[in-house]
C-alpha cells in the first residue's frame, strides 16, 4: 500500500525544514529543537533503510505558485495556491507499507508544532 504524508506548514518566512521558520517550534527551547530534529533524521533512515521511503520533496514558497482552472472553456490562471488560508502544503513523502496501521504509525512521528500533516493514500 502507497501513501504520500502531506506537509502543511506556514513557516515565516517561507524556508525549510519548516520547523526552522515556525513560532510555534522556535518557542521550544534548542535542546527540544535537536532532540526533535534528531528523531526525525533517525525515523527517515530507518524508512529508507526498510525500503518503506520512496521519495519525498520540499516545495517551494506559496507566493510564487500558480492555480489553473478551466472557466467557460478557457485556461485561466490565477496566484496561488489559495490566499484565503494560513497553512500552505509545505512538502510530501510517499511511503510504501504493509499496512494502513503502519502508514498511521509513521505518519504520527511527523508531526512537529505549528504543522498538520495528513495522509491520503494513493491510485
Amino acid at each position: 500500500m502507497k501513501y504520500v504524508i502531506l506537509i502543511h506548514s506556514n513557516p515565516q518566512p517561507w524556508g525549510h525544514p519548516t520547523g526552522d521558520y515556525v513560532a510555534e517550534n522556535l518557542a521550544l527551547t534548542q535542546e527540544q529543537r535537536d532532540a526533535n530534529n534528531a528523531g526525525f533524521e533517525e525515523l527517515l533512515t530507518e524508512l529508507s533503510q526498510s525500503g518503506e521511503l520512496v521519495g519525498g520533496q520540499a516545495l517551494g514558497d506559496p507566493t510564487e505558485a500558480r492555480l489553473y482552472r478551466s472557466q467557460a472553456g478557457q485556461t485561466v490562471s490565477t496566484d496561488g495556491p489559495y490566499s484565503e488560508t494560513k497553512e500552505h502544503f509545505a512538502g510530501f513523502f510517499i511511503i510504501e507499507v504493509e499496512s494502513a496501521e503502519r502508514a498511521h504509525e509513521i505518519v504520527s512521528q511527523f508531526v512537529g508544532p505549528g504543522e498538520t500533516i495528513e495522509l491520503r493514500s494513493l491510485m
